[in-house]
């Protein structure tokens, strides 16, 4: 039996049974990577809006603040996210990414003060 579908490759395509159940297979994949980023993306904004409240800087200064101490601490960025959370919730943070937190927001807080750009490097 062959049914019609989409196909990246072929698109309206006859394909078989088994070309059929490996798109199946593909999209799965695909839906779940998916589902993944989204919860990712909505732990991040989290942690940027606690780092906003924690460091009382811009939302877009915390982002960079996240990015920094990811990058720093060779983390990656969900999983500084899931620490920073915690820490705003229990107080507790490792401390190599404490130390670049507070690094970084008072790099980020002091260039907003003095209206420099945070990004160049001094």
């Amino acid at each position: 039996m062959a049914f019609f579908a989409l196909s990246r490759k072929r698109p309206l395509a006859l394909l078989s049974s088994t070309e059929l159940s490996a798109e199946y297979d593909r999209l799965m994949t695909e839906n779940e990577q998916l589902r993944h980023a989204v919860s990712s993306h909505a732990l991040i904004d989290q942690a940027i809006g606690a780092v906003v409240v924690l460091g009382q800087i811009a939302p877009e200064e915390a982002w960079r603040a996240l990015r920094d101490v990811s990058q720093r601490t060779n983390t990656k960025l969900r999983t500084v996210a899931e620490h920073i959370l915690d820490y705003a919730r229990s107080g507790t943070l490792p401390e190599p990414e404490r130390i670049e937190l507070a690094k970084a927001i008072d790099r980020y807080r002091r260039c907003a003060q003095l209206g420099e750009d945070p990004t160049t490097d001094r």
